[in-house]
């Protein structure tokens, strides 16, 4: 008998980065079910808990469900869905980010555990949030940059 390692253990990463200042949220799930993608939005909204928060993402069959359209429903109009055409990842920004984990993280890596994986996940995200203009660069969007001077609030700066 040739012993075999039995069922892999899955952890799944559900991420949203913000198109105007680089955060990200990241949820780590041992599955990818539609409550999970509930609890996405609902994080997203406890992050940003005033105003309205339009969400582009995917027609993946996980983003249709009864938990998902409760939450929408409970946010009372904050939380707005953008479907993007079905088969284009590229019109996605977190995809983009996905991208740049994946190259950064665990191509060409061979981690010994499940554990050292996800603290490695955890930290390439926790770096990022301390530099939203390097997301901003690769998800494409474009950078705002702040005056060094002190303007009046009043006043309106035009390009």
């Amino acid at each position: 008998m040739i012993p075999t390692p039995g069922q892999p253990k899955k952890h799944y990463g559900l991420g949203a980065v913000n198109y105007h200042t680089g955060e990200t949220v990241l949820l780590i799930r041992k599955r990818k079910r539609r409550s999970e993608i509930a609890q996405l939005l609902q994080a997203l909204l406890d992050k940003h808990p005033t105003g309205t928060i339009y969400l582009a993402w995917d027609n993946v069959v996980t983003h249709q469900d009864d938990d998902i359209e409760a939450v929408v429903r409970g946010a009372a109009g904050r939380l707005v869905l953008l479907y993007l055409p079905t088969y284009s990842p590229w019109l996605n920004p977190i995809e983009m980010l996905w991208r740049h984990y994946r190259r950064e993280v665990t191509h060409c890596e061979l981690f010994e555990t499940v554990t050292a994986l996800l603290e490695a996940t955890r930290v390439f995200f926790a770096r990022y949030n301390q530099t939203p203009a390097k997301v901003l660069s690769i998800i494409g969007a474009p950078i705002k940059v702040q005056l060094p001077i002190h303007t009046p609030s009043n006043l309106c700066l035009c390009t």
